[in-house]
């Protein structure tokens, strides 16, 4: 769509008779960041320890409205929405009216700052909502106008006389199809501080020692160069891995085949384990925290409803490859897949610690270091497992299973497809998640495709 930006814009504004000579560029994923290295931070075994971070321009969020910079700052120039709310609109004359207000404001404001995280299959994927079902309001409410779908669910629908057949009994009133209803930023920032808060399963600053060793510009990820002789985890307390959700979690992590175009079929137990680990983590206050906060906000109606959609959000199978069923939210997130002689998703610390163990895992770098001093803390970093490389892969560390699950599901149920500003222990941080477009369950209802973290703060 870029090459074509300039002609829209021209189109969009010849009723205000302003026409912009730029042809805008748009940033790249791989567009270049300036590295800089903060003071170093003490850790138990390893007082040389340092942190890396990556300063970037922070990337805003999309929104239903196309009226008004709430929720849309600094995202892409959108040649259907009515203003625009990116970085250049100012010198395009075609910003919303409240862009100055919300987006300058807020620029100003404490930001996390974006490190580069690759994720191959989500590139360029649209940004999308929870439910899939062109024909149907569901989770539509409020939408910006598409001229693909064969019906709308937006403020003007009625005017136009496209609106879908449930329009009226899903948006004419508060419920959890209505824009209205969102949850805030504000509020995303406040569950997520209660969910740290309440991870009393997590790793204590004794239980781990790290060994982060070679830190390293973006640049340089792609050579593929093993900078650190040693492994990353020189100590975990094992004892760890004996609670319920750590020992029900790890129980999960070998029930997949990693090459995607390989199908998953499932034993009786290993379905079983599913289903224990579940009920592991909503004994827990984590999970108890994010279900009452799910359902205060209208997500569901019972712990059960709120159980089976985890369930199928997470574990139910989808084709990443030729072959069907062979691909998890799961499995990608937490085990990791390797595609294309690539190694995809794998975004967490008990998978990347048992496997380093095994000697699968060859630590090689990091790029980003968090700025927590306890756990659980967050570091990217690239590895090769079993001979297949990661460039960028972003993992919690010491954080216990429930919280991830917490934190990630909580961020694709708000904020699917899109960035998730939260704040952990007064620090920044963003979530990133992706929905699965070429599959839905129940009533067009989206998995998960991916989830990692993608930011932070000094």
């Amino acid at each position: 769509m870029q090459k074509y930006e300039m002609y829209w814009r021209i189109i969009a504004s010849l009723g205000s008779f302003v026409v912009s000579s730029e042809l805008r560029q748009e940033s790249a994923p791989g567009s270049k960041s300036w590295l800089t290295r903060s003071p170093r931070k003490q850790y138990p075994g390893n007082p040389e320890k340092h942190r890396c971070r990556i300063l970037q321009p922070p990337e805003g969020l999309s929104a239903d409205r196309t009226e008004s910079c709430a929720s849309r700052c600094y995202e892409k120039f959108d040649r259907d929405a009515a203003c625009q709310c990116d970085r250049r609109c100012p010198q395009h004359g075609d910003c919303c009216e409240d862009y100055e207000y919300l987006c300058i404001a807020e620029e100003d404001s404490e930001e996390p700052e974006r490190f580069l995280e690759l994720e191959e299959e989500t590139e360029g994927a649209p940004v999308g909502s929870l439910y899939s079902a062109p024909n149907s309001c569901q989770g539509r409410c409020q939408e910006a106008f598409h001229k693909h779908h064969p019906c709308h669910c937006n403020a003007r629908c009625q005017e136009f006389g496209n609106c879908c057949e449930d329009f009226e009994s899903l948006c004419g009133h508060e419920g959890f199809s209505r824009s209205s209803d969102a949850i805030t930023k504000e509020e995303l920032q406040g569950i997520s501080e209660k969910i740290y808060r309440a991870d009393t399963n997590k790793a204590q600053k004794e239980d781990i020692v790290l060994n982060s060793q070679k830190c390293i510009s973006p640049s340089e990820t792609r050579d593929q160069v093993d900078c650190s002789p040693e492994p990353l985890f020189t100590y975990v307390n094992e004892k760890l891995f004996s609670k319920p959700t750590y020992a029900a979690f790890i129980n999960l992590l070998n029930n997949y085949q990693r090459d995607t175009g390989r199908g998953e079929h499932f034993t009786a137990q290993q379905l079983a384990e599913q289903d224990t680990f579940l009920r592991e983590v909503m004994k827990t206050a984590v999970m108890k925290e994010l279900y009452g906060f799910l359902h205060q906000q209208n997500r569901y109606s019972s712990e059960r409803e709120f159980v089976s959609d985890l369930k199928n959000m997470w574990f139910g199978l989808y084709s990443r490859g030729s072959e069907e069923g062979d691909s998890s939210g799961f499995e990608h997130v937490f085990s990791g897949e390797v595609k294309k002689g690539k190694v995809t998703g794998f975004h967490n610390w008990i998978r990347f610690y048992t496997q380093e163990k095994a000697g699968l895992v060859d630590y090689y770098s990091h790029i980003y270091d968090g700025p927590w001093d306890s756990y659980p803390d967050v570091l990217a970093m690239q590895f090769s497992w079993d001979g297949y490389y990661k460039q960028v892969g972003s993992a919690f560390i010491g954080s216990s299973p429930e919280f991830e699950f917490a934190l990630y599901s909580l961020c694709f149920i708000a904020r699917p497809g899109k960035v998730c500003q939260l704040s952990l222990g007064g620090h920044p941080l963003a979530i990133q998640t992706y929905t699965w477009e070429k599959s839905t369950y129940g009533n067009g209802k989206k998995y998960i495709a991916t989830a990692y973290v993608v930011s932070s703060t000094q």
